[in-house]
């Protein structure tokens, strides 16, 4: 608001009577017959010639209260605060008489139509002095002498052209029309009409719109010093604009407040009053509030009811969005850019929120600056396909864990996933290898902790296993829309971000597991009517659409709500950890594109972006840095404002707190991983975790007595019979393959008579589903004395290989690996089993080429000490020059060797 200087008072304007006063009136008057006369006579003429004309303006008038003028189209928050005023010819709102100050109906009369409840139209005295003045003045522009209702039924009945003729025939037509109106119309009507219909200049057509360009506020609450400026400016709107020319437009307001002084309407005291009461005009700028939202409105608008209803039809739009949750987005993303630091080149941020369970959006915030062309601010990103980054593994799990055709679900939450070394051959002839964030491989996982702490390999793994088509069409039915048909447009990298989705619709999908399963669409607008109240639209939601299972929905919501879980890859106290039920996954894209946060409790999603509009290279910053904070400080602002929480009500009701498991699950222990070593015939107990009740059943039929019976202890482990195995030879060794088993396994049901006497159950863990992962997790297991459940049956020629139960010795390398690489200081890793009251002790030789022969020196000492499975030497090859040696592990009873040494050739790299 700003207010100009206020000019001094000009003389006091004289009391007036039409628009020659009083003085003449006897002659005027008689005169006035006499035109009038011939105003009749010329109206005959003209109604012989133009008849047509004349019955279609009296058509048009007598649908003037039905008429269809433009009005603008204002878009509202939920709780009514404007957002956008949408106008194509110009700004419009209708209003009634009643919502008009009494004094600004008082003001127009007296300045535009003084005779106005009296006359039939037309004010003959003022049309006289009219003629009169054109007679003297023939060179000049005409002057009109017009009533209100004149004025209006130009509006109403002539075209643009024809109202800004100079042309006595329009006149005498525009005459005969207002005599029309009058007859057919009462006072209240034309005045009412007519305030709707003038020109107040700066766009503004009627009153209200005027009185909210002007001083932004409804024409109810304007004051008399602002009614009556307004007042006088249909005049000559470009010349009287108070913004352009004040002193213009106070002295008309001054002639405006002398005139309702001469009829009476207020004292010559209030004229000087108002007149010198400041003024304050409004900032002249176009309100647009939450920008991005109110353009994705406007769209929606035209796709529904056309462009020229949105511009012109004057409509009243109440949508989803909640300003209070718009501009504490706005706040705190701002904030959160500024705190960031132009060190990480990240510029924008983009954040979505919405009601899970109705779909409702309460804020959409497209980039912290919709002006701000350096960062493409005017683009919506929360609308913009982005690489979603590891926030789209949640997808993967869920997929995994679902039932499929009614059947069992084909993963749980406790099934491990083997997080190591994996390779796929392409098409092209080149490798794919995934790798994790933090560069490490982790060995086995649960799916639980595989998700939360977004390890990559296990996500590619989980999708590998579920697969690319049923994957895509399962993420169809969760919201995502963006993604192509065709599955071999994508590959296993989809699962870390490798198909791009807007934040919206990704937003979407969360709220499936916020909401039990069920998907509710995204939703803008609640309802739009017209300007009279007639409703044209109001949202009805639909019903919920079952798009997974509830117990999925909950387990995913429990797995991202599990502080304790990703505290290996995220550490304590992140930002992902709020004081209330809370799921979260945070995305990173290659190169730092993208940052990501999508989180959720069961009342409200949160999505949030951040990175560069033009997709520029953030440095050195994740989505736990660089995203997270911002939707941190969101969650708590939100909950911790119990005004901002009421519009998280559905139907009055409050959402739940909590994340609550609905039936049809069960909660059982679990094994320490651990403790799945090899030999061990029990496990140590950690943890539980919850399972649906079908992947619990079981065939409960007893075994017979007499046959090998194998027990799934819980998902990841298994107990059954199996038999040791011996080192492989090297001459018959397969450096390519897994590394040699250390166990046969019994089929069940094997009669027990055939156990050799070294058979025993034991505990294993599961082996990888998928072969790619077969040699990396042998390697893994041998190196930290793992037990995977062995794939190979035991048969006559194995057992036969395996050793007597009176042998002295069990010994074998496992890494290096025959024919490795190495370099550095490096663990010689394998097995040394024996009877220390038979064997004296091992140790470990290098062989040292030297032409054709070899020349072994020992490594470190002799150890008279069993091992299984574990560090059986040091190799300190960056004290050996470069090149092929040998390794061999020798057990030796009685000064001699107990069978052949292992050995293997590796080759010492250059450190």
């Amino acid at each position: 608001m700003y207010q100009p200087d206020q000019p001094t008072p000009p003389t006091p304007a004289p009391r007036r009577r039409g628009c020659l006063g009083r003085v003449f009136i006897g002659g005027i008057l008689l005169l006035a017959v006499i035109v009038f006369a011939g105003i009749l006579i010329a109206g005959t003429l003209i109604y012989a010639n133009f008849s047509g004309e004349i019955e279609a303006g009296i058509t048009k008038l007598d649908d003037a209260r039905n008429r269809e003028t433009f009005e603008t189209t204002i878009i509202t928050d939920r709780n009514g605060q404007k957002l956008w005023e949408i106008f194509g010819e110009g700004k419009r709102t209708a209003i009634t008489l009643q919502q008009i100050p009494s004094y600004l109906l008082q003001a127009t009369v007296s300045v535009e139509d003084d005779t106005f409840y009296e006359n039939i139209g037309l004010d003959a005295p003022s049309l006289v002095a009219a003629l009169i003045a054109n007679l003297r003045n023939q060179d000049e522009r005409p002057v009109g002498g017009s009533t209100i209702t004149q004025q209006l039924v130009r509006h109403i009945v002539f075209d643009y052209e024809e109202r800004t003729a100079v042309s006595y025939n329009r006149k005498t037509k525009e005459i005969i029309f207002a005599w029309v109106m009058t007859r057919n119309y009462s006072k209240e009507e034309i005045l009412q009409m007519y305030l709707n219909e003038i020109y107040y200049g700066n766009l503004a057509y009627g009153v209200e719109a005027a009185s909210q360009t002007y001083f932004g506020k409804p024409a109810a609450d304007l004051s008399l010093a602002e009614a009556t400026l307004l007042t006088g400016l249909p005049q000559s709107p470009v010349d009287l604009d108070p913004f352009t020319n004040f002193e213009a437009a106070k002295e008309r307001q001054w002639l405006v407040l002398n005139l309702m002084a001469g009829e009476g309407y207020i004292t010559q005291e209030q004229v000087l009053a108002t007149y010198q009461e400041p003024l304050s005009f409004a900032q002249q700028s176009v309100s647009l509030a939450a920008p991005h939202f109110a353009v994705y409105v406007r769209q929606l608008l035209e796709d529904q009811f056309g462009a020229e209803m949105v511009a012109n039809g004057g409509l009243r739009v109440t949508t989803t969005l909640d300003l209070a949750y718009q501009s504490l987005a706005e706040q705190l993303a701002r904030r959160h850019v500024a705190a960031v630091g132009p060190e990480h080149n990240l510029t924008n941020a983009a954040l979505i929120a919405l009601k899970p369970g109705t779909g409702e959006i309460l804020a959409m915030l497209g980039s912290v600056d919709y002006h701000d062309d350096a960062i493409d601010g005017r683009v919506n990103v929360t609308l913009s396909p982005q690489q979603p980054g590891s926030s789209i593994k949640p997808l993967t799990y869920a997929a995994a864990l679902s039932p499929v055709d009614g059947g069992k679900p084909a993963w749980t939450a406790a099934d491990i996933l083997w997080d190591v070394p994996v390779e796929y051959g392409q098409v092209d002839g080149s490798s794919y290898e995934p790798v994790n964030y933090d560069g490490r491989f982790h060995g086995p996982v649960r799916l639980r902790t595989a998700l939360a702490n977004s390890y990559n390999i296990p996500a590619v793994l989980t999708l590998q296993d579920v697969g690319l088509p049923r994957y895509i069409e399962f993420a169809r039915q969760m919201g995502i829309s963006s993604w192509q048909d065709d599955p071999s447009r994508y590959g296993l990298s989809l699962t870390l971000g490798g198909g791009e989705v807007t934040p919206l619709e990704l937003a979407s999908a969360y709220a499936v597991f916020a909401n039990n399963g069920q998907k509710v669409p995204p939703v803008a607008i609640l309802r739009v009517e017209k300007s009279n109240g007639e409703v044209l639209y109001e949202y009805q939601p639909p019903a919920a659409e079952q798009a997974l299972d509830p117990r999925v929905a909950y387990l995913i919501s429990d797995i991202l709500d599990d502080d304790a879980a990703r505290v290996p890859a995220m550490g304590r106290d992140n930002p992902l950890d709020l004081p209330f039920a809370a799921a979260a996954k945070t995305g990173t894209t290659n190169d730092f594109r993208d940052n990501w946060t999508m989180g959720y409790t069961p009342g409200l999603v949160v999505g949030v972006w951040t990175g560069n509009t033009d997709n520029s290279e953030m440095l050195h910053i994740s989505g736990l840095t660089g995203a997270a904070p911002l939707w941190h400080d969101f969650m708590l602002a939100v909950y911790g404002d119990a005004a901002l929480q009421q519009s998280l009500l559905v139907n009055g009701a409050a959402p739940t707190s909590e994340f609550v498991p609905p039936s049809g699950l069960e909660k059982r222990p679990l094994c320490a991983l651990s403790s799945i070593t090899i030999g061990a015939t029990d496990c140590t107990q950690s943890g539980s975790e919850w399972f649906l009740t079908e992947s619990l059943a079981a065939d409960d039929t007893p075994a017979a007595p007499d046959v090998v019976q194998w027990q799934q202890v819980e998902p990841a482990v298994w107990r059954m019979t199996a038999v040791p195995l011996p080192p492989v030879p090297i001459e018959v060794a397969d450096v390519d393959a897994p590394p040699s088993q250390l166990f046969c396994q019994f089929v069940e049901g094997t009669a027990v008579a055939t156990l050799p006497p070294d058979a025993q159950p034991q505990l294993f863990l599961a082996a990888p589903r998928n072969e790619q992962s077969l040699k990396g997790a042998h390697e893994w297991a041998q190196a930290n004395n793992i037990a995977i459940v062995p794939t190979t049956p035991c048969n006559e020629e194995l057992l036969a290989l395996a050793r007597d139960p009176n042998a002295p010795a069990i010994w074998r390398i496992v890494t290096p690996r025959n024919g490795e690489a190495v370099s550095g200081v490096l663990p010689i890793v394998g097995t040394a089993d024996f009877d220390t009251a038979v064997v004296q002790f091992y140790k470990i030789e290098l062989g040292i080429p030297d032409g054709n022969n070899v020349n072994w020196v020992t490594l470190g000492e002799t150890h008279n000490t069993p091992v299984v499975n574990g560090t059986l030497e040091m190799l300190h090859a960056d004290g050996l020059p470069p090149g092929v040696y040998y390794l061999r592990l020798i057990v030796v009873k009685d000064s001699n060797y107990v069978g052949e040494p292992y050995t293997i050739e590796i080759t010492i790299q250059p450190s």
